[in-house]
């Protein structure tokens, strides 16, 4: 097999690759406007509680408002789905994009 070849076929999985991981990531942006519904109970701007916890800086925090979990994708998502302590659950009320879009505008915060 040529050098050529090997090259355009690492090159092929690259791509496919970064294309694959960029649809999972979500958007920020229309993440933000999926957002507005929490933004009743959850500041973006600050860790202050509102209603429930202030989600600033949420992926750097060491637990979540339990103060046991730590935030990852995984228990992020699971609080979004079940909710709990007065959160409603999102689970049937957000599609797997939106939540893919929220998930992406969290951890600009």
């Amino acid at each position: 097999m040529s050098i050529q070849r090997i090259l355009g076929i690492s090159a092929g999985f690259v791509l496919s690759s970064t294309l694959l991981l960029g649809q999972a990531k979500g958007d920020a942006a229309k993440g933000k406007e999926v957002f507005e519904q929490c933004g009743v109970c959850h500041a973006a701007d600050s860790d202050e509680k509102k209603m429930g916890p202030g989600l600033k800086g949420l992926f750097k925090k060491a637990t979540l408002a339990d103060g046991k979990t730590k935030p990852t994708d995984a228990s992020v998502m699971e609080k979004v789905n079940k909710g709990g302590n007065g959160m409603p659950a999102y689970e049937e009320m957000l599609d797997k994009k939106e939540k893919d879009d929220l998930l992406a505008y969290l951890k600009t915060l």
